[in-house]
This record gives structure tokens, sequence and C-alpha cells, in this order.
């Protein structure tokens, strides 16, 4: 089916060529007002000013009139840990009584209280459980996602799982990347044998996980209390014996070298970022790795934000993403992460559109795909109610602004 779109308000992030962008450049959107867009069997063929619309272009085409919304590449989130058994609002009344997370933890919440229902859970149950939401973020403009395993932390459900995760993958209409996050905390039982939860990771699920195509990436934890920087390097190199490229968990609660590690590894990104040093922030910016920054964890643990503009200012490449998970970011709604990273982290709006698009895309290693109005990539778009302004849609964070969004050039 060929569809031609017509009077867009703007059409927003067109690129001949998928780049990341970094630094000043983030700033830079490219726009065009007044478009169109054409789409033919999932795929973006042309698009272009109305000026320029011809008989081509309209030829067995079914007209649709845009009214005015402006158009968006769907969203890219790079990281989320979508597969969980149950909600933890429970934790978060604790957290509103002054508990921090690590005495959470302590009284067995946290990572460990996820792990014991996802063992109570069959690979059924999360399957249908991670599809409904993957439905919902999808109406929320999401159109490529990471799904995290690490609630398992056992052989079985670790690749329980990742089993679920690539049952997503082939039945889910956008593009899907999972990593495995088996080394996410240490079991109860291997709290005081770190080396012998890591042999098990090392030598009972990464065979299995190669094996059985389970993975694209590898991630670990990198945090004081979690897995120290020598403990993540062996298994990120375990990960790349195997063909998993490492993303690491970094600097969420402490400054503690994960940056600097996912840099020497050549880590597709290195994600949290909220406890940066100067050592850590030059390192990110001077290197390929990109940084992903999300900020509605911050949100929801009250804790310091991302030094986005410092970051920034170092030429660092940034990505949003919503770590959806039931215990420090139970949302995956992207349009609350760019907003949110405009209102606390002073991000100009076309940074985070950026961020949250092309550099999304690129921390899934999905930028020939999606992340951008590029000939040839998906048409997985948002259309806008009508807003006077792009800044309008961080502006206005409490109002749903999405009419609707298409994936694969057919409108959900």
């Amino acid at each position: 089916m060929k569809r031609v779109i017509q009077h867009i308000k703007q059409l927003v992030n067109t690129r001949t060529n998928s780049i990341v962008v970094r630094g000043a450049e983030l700033s830079q959107l490219p726009i065009i007002d007044n478009a169109f867009i054409v789409v033919e069997n999932g795929i973006i063929q042309a698009y272009g000013s109305m000026h320029n619309l011809n008989a081509e272009h309209l030829h067995g085409a079914e007209l649709i009139d845009a009214a005015g919304s402006s158009v968006l590449p769907c969203w890219c989130d790079s990281h989320t840990h979508l597969v969980y058994a149950a909600s933890r609002e429970e934790e978060f009344v604790h957290k509103i009584n002054g508990l921090t997370y690590a005495e959470i933890a302590a009284k067995g919440g946290g990572i460990l209280n996820s792990a014991r229902k996802i063992a109570q859970t069959t690979e059924t149950e999360l399957y249908l459980q991670a599809m409904t939401r993957l439905q919902e973020l999808m109406k929320l403009g999401t159109g490529a996602i990471e799904i995290k395993s690490g609630y398992g932390l056992n052989t079985e459900n670790e690749l329980k799982m990742l089993r679920v995760i690539k049952r997503i993958k082939a039945s889910a209409p956008i593009p899907v990347k999972s990593s495995f996050l088996g080394a996410h905390t240490y079991p109860l039982e291997f709290k005081e044998n770190h080396n012998g939860y890591i042999d098990q990771i090392i030598h009972e699920m990464l065979p299995v996980i190669a094996k059985e195509q389970l993975a694209d990436y590898i991630d670990v934890f990198c945090e004081e209390g979690f897995f120290s920087v020598a403990e993540t390097q062996r298994i990120c190199e375990a990960g790349k014996s195997y063909g998993l490229k490492a993303k690491i968990h970094a600097n969420q609660l402490h400054a503690s070298g994960g940056v600097e590690l996912g840099v020497k590894l050549g880590a597709v990104s290195v994600d949290h970022l909220e406890t940066m040093n100067d050592t850590a922030i030059q390192a990110l910016g001077a290197s390929n790795t990109i940084g992903t920054m999300l900020p509605t964890a911050a949100f929801f643990l009250r804790m310091p934000y991302q030094p986005a503009r410092t970051l920034i200012n170092a030429n660092a490449a940034l990505a949003l993403a919503s770590d959806y998970n039931p215990g420090s970011s139970p949302s995956g709604n992207m349009n609350f992460v760019v907003a949110l990273s405009c209102i606390q982290m002073k991000m100009q709006p076309e940074e985070a559109i950026n961020a949250a698009t092309i550099n999304g895309a690129f921390a899934m290693e999905l930028q020939d795909e999606v992340g951008s109005i590029t000939v040839g990539k998906r048409a997985n778009l948002i259309f806008t109610q009508p807003i006077p302004s792009l800044a309008y849609l961080p502006y206005s964070f409490g109002s749903n602004l999405i009419d609707k969004v298409m994936i694969n050039g057919r409108f959900i």
C-alpha cells in the first residue's frame, strides 16, 4: 500500500544520512515546514516540501491529510526492563516513608524482590504481560525498544526472561533488541561468593545464550555494592567472546569507574550517568560510546539529575531512554522523558528530541532502520495534535499531545 501524507505542519528530524549527533550539533534538528511524506510497504519512500509534491508521488497512492499535525520519527527507547512479573508499589510507599534504595534492597526488596516473582511466573505469562506493556508504549510513540533480562539471577530464570524477549522480538511490529543482564545484582546465596556467581554467568548462562541466540548485548550493573570494575570487565569480556557487545549500567549511585571502563571496552553505551566526575565526563566526550541518560529514574528515586549540559559541552553523544522497570522507573512514557530532560536537565527541545530518536537508534545499532525521517527507514511516525511549536511538546508535559502513531506505515 502506498500512502501520501500531506499538509504536515512540521516534518521533524529529516536526514539524508544517519549520523550520531553530539555536542553542539545535538541542538540542530532538521525540519521541513508544510511538508509531505510518501510511505509504501511500511517504508519511507520520499518526503519534502508540499511545493515539491508531484504526480509521481501521487500515482496510485491513498491521500492522507495531516491537517496541521507535526510528524516526528517514533521514540527509540534504548534502555528498558520491560519483562517483569509484578509491580512494586509497596516499595514506592517505603520510599515515601523515608527508606533509601539500599535500605529497601537490604530488606529483600528491589531487584531480589522482582527475581522472586519472576521465578514464580511462567514464560507465557511473562510474554503476555510484556506484550501488553509494549502495546501501550507504542501508542505513546515508542517505535523501537531494547529489553534487558536481570530479574532471573540464576541460569533457569535468566534464560526464561531472554526466551520471552526473543518471543517478543519475533512477534512485535517494532524493532526489539535484547540485553543479557545476569549481572544485575548478586543472589543472596552468592553475596559472599562473587566468583561463584560470575562463574555461573560465564560458564552456564553465556554458552546457552549464544547457542540459542538469545541476546544482542551483555550488560552489567557496575556500582558500589554490586559489580566492581574488575568484575564488570571480566563479565563483559566473556560476553564479547560469545559475540555480545557491551552495555554498562554506569555511575548511577557513585562515580564507580563504569563510564571509563565502558569507553575502554568500546561499549555501545553507558547508561544512567547521574553521578559523573570530570574524568568520566572527559572520557565519554572523547569516545564513540553513547551516554544514555535515564531522567525518570532520577525523578522517581529523588536523585540528582544527569549533568546534561556539562556532557553536551564536553562533546558527548547522548541518548535518552525510559529505564522502564517496576522498581525505579515504572513508566515507559518517552514523552515524559523528553519533557523532564528539558525541565530538569535544561536540554533544549531539539536536543532532547535528537537524543530520544536518532541517538537512541544508534544506542541500539538500529540507525539504518529507525530514528529519523530518512528514505529507506521504517515509517514509524508520531503524529501530534495541532501544536504551536515543537517546544510545546515538553512545555505542556501533562497533556497527551499524540494524535496517532504509525508503525510500519499503518496507524495503530
